[in-house]
């Protein structure tokens, strides 16, 4: 079986392939994503993915493969690389919490893509209050009272 990866300009931005005595498999970066996505969000004291508005205009320019909060890319050994992005619920530990996502999104990609991941970074972008609504986000800073 012989493995190659792929970056393209339009519909499909990097695509990891296999090609088995069958065919070609093709795993787009946004379905690798949507799995960072879920897996992320199955993790307790996580409240949402992806930061705020400079974090959405910050990846329009980066060019890289980004589905809300998330970056998929490829090692140079082939294996993906991921950043996500996440608000946490106050009051948890942090770290712990990250350590968590990193070992389920571990899980989740090796178990469904069948492919090794070289690093999972987390990068916490703020903290929520367990019953707020989700536009009330703090974003880091002391709350106003």
């Amino acid at each position: 079986m012989s493995e190659k990866n792929t970056s393209e300009i339009g519909a499909i931005t990097s695509v990891s392939e296999k090609t088995t005595s069958l065919g070609e498999i093709k795993i787009n970066h946004s379905v690798v994503a949507s799995i960072v996505r879920i897996a992320t969000l199955e993790v307790e004291g996580v409240a949402a993915v992806g930061g705020g508005f400079v974090d959405g205009i910050r990846e329009i320019f980066r060019g890289r493969e980004s589905d809300h909060g998330v970056q998929v890319s490829l090692s140079e050994a082939g294996d993906y690389e991921i950043e996500v992005r996440v608000v946490m619920l106050f009051g948890v530990e942090l770290a712990t919490v990250a350590m968590h996502v990193q070992e389920s999104v571990l899980e989740h990609i090796r178990r469904m893509t069948m492919k090794e991941v070289a690093r999972v970074d987390v990068i916490i972008d703020g903290i929520r209050i367990e019953d707020a609504p989700k536009e009330t986000i703090d974003e880091g800073l002391p709350p106003v009272r």
